[in-house]
This record gives C-alpha cells, structure tokens and sequence, in this order.
C-alpha cells in the first residue's frame, strides 16, 4: 500500500482512489503545484479530490461552493472523521458567523468552504489571501458558464478570486460540462488553456438503465410515472428504495405529488414557492428515508446524498442534457440497478418555448436576452435529439460530454439496445429527402394559422370539420404525405424540429414556422440530414407510444411458439446468471431475456448463426458467445 493509500484509509477509512481520483489528486499534490478541471457525474467522489489534499497540505483550504446543505453535509462528515472545517453563508446569524471567521482566522481550520456571494465582500476576499491557502477548489464549476445549465452570476467574478487568492493550486469540479463549458470555465478562471489538467471520467453508469417513452397529456404522464416508480420500488407498505419525479412547474409537481400520497407512498413535493422551511424539511427526509418519493422541479437534488434511490422519473423533459444527466445520476449511487425513465411527448415543445419565453438571464450578462433565449434553446433541442436517438443512449451522452474512452459501443441496459435491431448508420436516399422537403412545404404553406397537429391531418389528406375551418384543405400541400398515418408525420415534423428546420412560436398555442435551415433544405440549396421515422413510428402501442427513433425490431419469440424450446432457454439463463456473476454485473448485461428466448427458438450452433440473433453483437459475442454456444451445441 502506497502513502496515499495510508493516508486516505487513516484520514476517510477508505481503501482506495478511483482511478480517476489518484490522478487527479497526485497531480494537484505535485511539487510546485497544479491547475486540474475534474469532470465526473454526480456521486462520483469528486469532493474527496479537495477534502484528501487539505488534509496533507497543511493550511487552510478554500472551497467554493454555491449548495448550502451540501456545505453542510461535508462539514458534519469531516467532523466526524477529526477534520476541522467550517463553512460561511449568507443564511448564517451574525454571531455565529462572527465566531466561524475566528476561528478561521485563527488558523485552526483544515478547510473552509464559501458561498459565492460571500466573496463580494471585498473585506473577506483579503482576509482569505493572507491565510495563504494552499488549494482552492471551485465545486459546480459549471455554474460559471453561460453555455451551462446552471449559470450563477455570483460565479463571474471566482477569475478575480483566484487571482487575488494567489493559491498555488486550483481544483474546479463539475458533474456536467460539454467541450464548450470546459472551455469557459479555463477562461473565466483567467487560466491559461495549456496549464489547466483536465480529468475526464465516470460518466458511464452501467448500473443505470435508461428508457425514453412517448406520451402526451399530463393525465396520462402521471399514471406512466406512478407505474414506473412501482415496477422500480414496489408496493408502498415495504418499498426498496426511493424514487424522485421531476415536473417542469409547480403545478403540476402538487398534482404528481397528490397521486403517490393517494397510492400510499411516503412522499413530498419541493419547488421554490413552497417555504424554506419547508423545502429544508422535505430535503432532509428524503435523505434520510422517511421519504419514499419526493415530486419536484429541478429545484430539488443538488448536494442529495442518498445512495439508494431507484428510479427517478421526468414526468416532463428538462431543459438540457446537462441538467437531465445530473439529474437522473442521483439513481443508483449505491452500484445497485437503479432506472431512469423521461416521458416526452409534443407538448414539450411548447411547454419549453412558454418557460423560456418567460426567463430572463441572471444578473451580469454579457448577452442579449435574445440570445440568451436562443442558447436555452438550443439546449433544449441537444435534449430532444437525446430523445430522439436511434443509437444507444449511453453512447450517446458519452459522445456529448466528449468522454470518448468511456463509449461502450452499444450499452445492452437502454431502451433502444433493448428494443432496436443494430442496423448500422443509414443514409438518407433521394426518396427520403422528397418526403422532408415535401413536409417543409407544408410548414411554409401553412402560414401559421395551424398548430402542428392540425399540419399532420392536413399533409396526411384528412377532410375533417376542423381542417376544413382552418382552410387547410385548400393548400397545395394538403394530402402531399397521403402514404404515411398522422402520428408518423407528426414524429417526422418532431425530428425537424430538434434539427433546427422548424421551430414554434411560445405562445399559449404554439404554431411551426420554418427557420432559416429549414427554407435553405426545402428549396434544395442545402442537403437533408434527417432520418425519416420508422414505419409504424408513433403508432400506439399497449396503451402508449414509444420512443427510441429506430424499428421496432422483430417481434419477440412468443413462449408458444412451435420452435420455442423452454427446457432449453431455462438452460440458458443458468449460463447466463453464471456468466453475470463472475463478472460481477446484472444478468441482463450480459444478454436480455428477449435474446435468449429467441436462440431458444433459432438454437444457433455457430458464432455467425449466434450474430444474427437479436442482441448479440461483436462484444457479445466475444465475452460471453462461447459459454452459450456450449449449451446449445450441447441440447439434445
């Protein structure tokens, strides 16, 4: 064991680093000292990155950070394991901040974290400097980028912080931050780009399976959510674990919240018009377990530290990647399978456009609010594009946040690994472009006197009484798509929107319009880059519609199928259930019952006949190929 292993089980009775933390840490330890940017998703272990080396520098550690109960949280933790720290905020009574700063002062603190705004205290700022601290940390780092989700006017002025703080290390630390947030942070810090490490890890969560389902109607979104949280916690009486759901306005968080308290769960809401008070004892109950499910807006989550939630639902979209990842990584902290499911459906878009429309950028803002409304949605159409995925999900989040060495290649725990055949990339043929642009026209044609249903019965030739009264039989493009239903026109009409062709107005009843992109690809002077949806896309189905912008792959093999071998495919699931234990993971990493029903039904005997099973891939195939090959080569 090497002296940083001592230290770190001496000081926090752990037994090692992550991979990632040892690197991150021995970097900021190095002689002379270093700048190290930290990006690694919510409960990775980031804090330990600040809290190990104030403990072996000596001094006083400066941490900045904007989550008052988190700040909390930490220093009780370090109390507890003989580290002094302490925290200052705005929300503390003089006197009890008069004594903290003493004791600060004092030199008696291994660490102290701030709150943002305390540092406009010019005052503060030079007291701070002459402790000579010999690391500052920056935690949700990304809250000083007007590129985040989650920008903080208090966070532009850390650059002058920094320099003034003249330490010889600085951490910052995020959960969320694209290639372009990574860039401003550097920036803003007033660090150079070259002299800035960065540690990119952990954004893979294998344990976490992701699903997106396509509903609209707030009626029917509740029930979705309710049912889901019951598959993922079961009955009420003896649940195991917890469960958030997001709602995108107070509204309808007090609505949601109503339906788990009649279901008979233990549960709360939380979002900002509710008092303090409160909030703060919702918040804490939650954490602690006497709360099953707390109904939120995005106001809740930040600094929750409960490791056995097991599912968190958006009842609806979020307004960036981002802010859903950070949000949806609070499942499963504990290792354990743990759910994320986003409902989405049409009404998003104008939900979001209305929740725009009526925001305004934070204090000091060095754009427009024009193009502050632009960028969020912008945002916003990054997450639908997440919505619209016809690829693996955790690829596909991998890829934004540019954690390239993480990419699994087809992940086998989402929705469209689950449900899709793996067909490749398609590209879009002369056919294909026609039926784009000839959607387009119909959005130009319509001269925003119709909103987006009434567009796909108009395109698809309904002679309906209210396609009638619109005048919408009456264009030229009225019937122009006949060969396609209106609920696959309007997933059609859904992906030109997220690619930036059509966009909506934000008023009460959005209307489309095409933007400049869209007018370039109908009139043909730019190429057509979207894939047309699948047929029998927003088909109904069981009740509901799916999501997942792919086929819906071949049907499962029904257990009455005449070709079905059930002695067989129990024999398989034992393999399986073996091979998942000695690697450690769920049974269905390593392949879904969906898979071995059907090489029950298909019994392949080769690897090239086990490829062409649903499923079984190239990664598959290589681990696990040759332990079912055995068992079927071997059935009777």
């Amino acid at each position: 064991m090497g002296a940083l292993e001592e230290s770190l089980q001496e000081r926090f009775g752990l037994p090692s680093f992550r991979p990632w933390q040892r690197e991150a840490i021995e970097m900021l330890l190095e002689d002379g000292g270093r700048r190290v940017l930290v990006v690694a998703p919510t409960g990775g272990g980031k804090s330990l990155c600040y809290q190990f080396p104030a403990t072996v520098l000596g001094g006083t550690t400066v941490v900045i950070s904007p989550l008052i109960a988190l700040m909390d949280d930490q220093v009780r933790s370090l109390a507890e394991r003989g580290i002094s720290a302490t925290y200052l905020a705005s929300t503390l009574d003089p006197d009890e901040r008069r004594r903290r700063e003493q004791r600060l002062f004092d030199g008696e603190l291994n660490l102290v974290y701030v709150a943002p705004e305390r540092l406009r205290s010019r005052w503060l700022v030079e007291r701070l400097a002459e402790l000579r601290p010999p690391l500052v940390a920056i935690d949700e780092a990304h809250c000083i980028s007007q590129w985040g989700h989650d920008f903080r006017p208090d966070y532009l002025r850390l650059g002058e912080v920094v320099a003034a703080l003249e330490p010889p290390r600085v951490l910052a630390c995020t959960a969320t931050a694209t290639p372009a947030v990574r860039e401003e942070i550097v920036a803003r810090l007033g660090l150079a780009e070259d002299a800035m490490a960065v540690v990119l890890r952990g954004f893979a969560r294998p344990n976490l399976t992701l699903a997106v389902e396509e509903v609209d109607g707030l009626s029917a979104r509740r029930r979705l959510a309710l049912a889901r949280v019951k598959q993922a916690l079961g009955a009420p009486r003896a649940p195991r674990g917890g469960a958030i759901v997001y709602a995108g306005t107070r509204r309808n968080t007090e609505k949601v919240a109503v339906d788990f308290e009649e279901a008979g769960y233990r549960s709360g809401a939380y979002h900002a018009g509710l008092d303090p008070a409160v909030r703060e004892d919702v918040g804490a109950r939650f954490a602690s377990g006497e709360l099953d499910v707390v109904v939120a807006t995005n106001a809740f989550g930040m600094g929750i530290d409960r490791p056995d939630i097991r599912i968190v639902v958006h009842v609806q979209t979020p307004g960036s990647i981002e802010q859903y990842y950070q949000e949806v990584g609070r499942a499963g902290r504990d290792g354990q399978p743990a759910a994320g499911v986003l409902l989405s459906g049409m009404s998003d878009f104008g939900l979001r456009k209305r929740l725009i429309e009526m925001g305004r950028p934070d204090g000091e803002h060095s754009e427009s609010v024009e193009a502050w409304k632009a960028r969020q949605w912008g945002l916003f159409l990054d997450l639908m594009r997440y919505v619209e995925a016809g690829s693996c999900r955790h690829d596909f989040i991998l890829r934004y946040f540019g954690d390239e060495r993480e990419v699994l290649g087809g992940c086998g725990h989402c929705d469209v690994c689950g449900s899709l055949e793996a067909e490749g990339e398609r590209k879009v043929s002369e056919e294909d472009a026609l039926v784009v642009r000839k959607a387009l026209a119909g959005v130009a044609r319509l001269r925003g006197r119709a909103g987006l249903k009434a567009l796909a019965a108009s395109l698809h030739g309904s002679d309906t009484q209210r396609v009638r009264e619109l005048g919408l039989t009456q264009l030229s493009t009225h019937g122009i798509l006949s060969a396609h239903s209106e609920a696959w026109i309007m997933v059609l009409l859904r992906r030109l929107m997220t690619a930036g062709l059509v966009d909506v107005t934000g008023s009460d009843f959005p209307v489309p319009f095409l933007t400049q992109a869209g007018i370039a690809v109908m009139k043909g002077d730019a190429p057509v880059r979207v894939l047309l949806p699948r047929t029998g896309a927003g088909q109904k189905r069981a009740g509901q519609r799916r999501a997942g912008g792919g086929s819906r792959g071949p049907r499962p093999i029904p257990v009455d199928d005449p070709d079905f071998d059930g002695a067989l495919y129990e024999k398989l699931k034992e393999a399986r259930l073996e091979a998942a234990k000695e690697r450690g993971v769920p049974a269905y990493v390593v392949c879904h019952d969906r898979t071995l029903r059907e090489m029950a039904a298909q019994k392949p005997r080769t690897r090239e006949q086990l490829a062409e099973v649903h499923g079984m891939g190239p990664a598959r195939i290589e681990s696990y190929g040759d332990r079912l090959l055995r068992v079927l080569v071997s059935h009777p």
